[in-house]
């Protein structure tokens, strides 16, 4: 599946490195194309605030269905 900026996605795998846990929720904001299809998604906390940001492949994430 395709994602375009701004859709929501969640993790199918940990992302050790960055301390988030398959199944949590974030956004895309910006696919990269070159060399390779991949996303940039932020995490954000209740608040708002970034916990990361993180560039994944698409194998990585699904659509979030909430």
């Amino acid at each position: 599946m395709n994602f375009e900026e701004l859709d929501a996605v969640q993790l199918t795998a940990p992302v050790p490195g960055d301390g988030l846990e398959a199944g949590a929720v974030g956004t895309v904001v910006h696919v990269f194309h070159t060399p390779y299809l991949a996303y940039e998604v932020e995490f954000v906390d209740d608040q708002g605030a970034t916990i990361a940001m993180t560039t994944l492949r698409p194998e990585q994430i699904e659509a979030y269905t909430g």
